[in-house]
């Protein structure tokens, strides 16, 4: 499905409950009921009046950390989003949303339950192999249009890009069949013991029951920095995380459980899904753009600035 951006806003009710502003900037999807507390007791599904989402009974939210670019002369500006597939014309580009089933399995996939929240990623990796090893994200070097996409890689590809960035960060699909949450908000999911799932790679015995596996695609517009004399001189990449990562290996995401009802059950329950509707309702993206919320601390002027926002001057993970 596609979702247009609900906001962009420095809230993160997962890592940083109730704290406006939070350490960095995120771009948020979904429901209308997301605010910086997001109490577990409470049901998006019951108090959000609209989602931001093509499937009307997904009121879940799904937040990211935003890309930045750094320019020569070390300012720095948002790397805004090309519209999310299969529609463009997504406001704020959000994202392309999937939801599939561990080795194709749907038989046996156990759907989230109220109360359901986790993350995935790792922002302290700084290596694309740290990043590989909990399968969270890669980076696709788009080509020009109507042509095939290369270069894939775990951390930001070294090169411009003719059509822009895609990343893909990936969310593990095994629970341990009894906590909604976690500490850390990792421990109670995982990812399989060895290889990956859609190659059929067992949970284990600690986590054991299939869950859905959420993807989250985002087109990054960055063919408007595709000029030699913006990069650095050494030629190194200027793209980052709002929270500062510059290699590319820990951007986080976040996922919080708000479908109304059974259906999400029902929709891997389908005896025929090869439409990837699945039964379910649809509403128009220019229905879904209507969905949005004001931001609680950020305010986007657009213009080059000397630091990423929430963060000190040229404060990278990676550097």
């Amino acid at each position: 499905m596609s979702c247009s951006q609900l906001v962009l806003d420095q809230v993160d009710p997962i890592d940083n409950p109730g704290v406006v502003p939070s350490a960095h900037l995120n771009q948020i999807v979904g429901g209308d009921s997301f605010n910086s507390t997001m109490d577990p007791a409470d049901d998006p599904a019951q108090l959000s009046t609209c989602t931001t989402c093509t499937f009307p009974d997904d009121l879940s939210n799904y937040w990211t950390p935003v890309m930045f670019f750094r320019a020569r002369n070390v300012r720095y500006k948002r790397v805004t989003q090309m519209g999310a597939l299969p529609d463009e014309e997504a406001r704020g580009g959000g994202m392309t949303i999937y939801y599939t089933a561990p080795d194709n399995d749907t038989n046996n996939v156990v759907a989230f339950k109220k109360g359901f929240r986790m993350r995935t990623g790792n922002p302290e990796a700084q290596t694309g192999e740290e990043a590989s090893a909990n399968q969270s994200i890669d980076y696709t070097c788009l080509d020009e249009e109507g042509t095939p996409s290369s270069n894939r890689s775990e951390t930001f590809p070294d090169h411009m890009c003719p059509g822009g960035i895609l990343t893909t960060i990936y969310f593990p699909p095994c629970w341990d069949g009894e906590n909604l949450d976690s500490p850390d908000h990792y421990s109670h999911v995982s990812w399989p013991t060895e290889g990956d799932s859609t190659d059929g790679a067992p949970c284990p015995a600690t986590h054991p029951v299939k869950i859905p596996q959420v993807i989250l695609e985002t087109r990054w517009d960055t063919r408007p920095y595709n000029l030699e004399e913006m990069w650095p001189e050494d030629s190194s990449q200027p793209f980052l995380w709002s929270f500062g990562d510059d290699v590319g290996s820990g951007p986080l995401g976040d996922y919080m459980f708000g479908w109304k009802g059974d259906a999400l059950q029902k929709a891997f329950d389908s005896e025929s899904c090869s439409d990837q509707i699945c039964g379910l309702d649809t509403q128009t993206i220019t229905e879904a753009n209507e969905c949005r919320k004001d931001s609680l601390s950020f305010v986007d002027s657009g213009v080059w600035s000397e630091h990423l926002p929430g963060m000190p001057v040229d404060a990278t993970l990676g550097r």
